[in-house]
């Protein structure tokens, strides 16, 4: 299968992968649709004929279930090294950035860096709220199981 190209929202992480973020109100546009992606939102958005896990997140919030959002942003980063692997929240700022940051982590940014990583690497507003920045920086246990 064909990886992304960097088209709009595609980041490159430190160990090579790519995975695209965007917010499910964006227009698509020019961009093929991915082979997986995760959605972070309240309610699942349903989205016929694609493979997708959805994670319970409200908007500025943290994941309902850290276990769940880790599970399946560990498929992602895994199915990322050889599949188009997308990312997506309502707006594609927040939410998105924050698991963004956690695929950074996976890829060998530290806890401490990754806010800062994402950031710069993929929308300077990433991870927006105070708390998603915390959970961020405390998640290095969690990642070791």
């Amino acid at each position: 299968m064909d990886h992304w190209d960097m088209a709009d929202g595609v980041v490159e992480l430190p160990d090579g992968r790519r995975v695209r973020g965007t917010g499910l109100r964006r227009p698509r546009g020019e961009v093929p649709l991915p082979d997986f992606a995760v959605y972070l939102r309240g309610r699942d958005p349903r989205v016929p004929g694609r493979e997708y896990r959805w994670v319970r997140w409200r908007d500025f919030g943290l994941p309902d279930s850290t276990e769940q959002a880790l599970a399946a942003l560990r498929e992602a980063h895994s199915r990322a090294e050889s599949e188009r692997v997308e990312i997506a929240c309502g707006g594609g700022v927040g939410r998105t950035g924050t698991a963004m940051a956690v695929l950074a982590i996976m890829s060998g940014v530290t806890p401490v860096d990754a806010v800062a990583w994402v950031r710069e690497n993929y929308h300077r507003r990433a991870v927006e709220t105070r708390r998603q920045r915390r959970w961020v920086e405390n998640l290095a246990a969690s990642l070791a199981h």
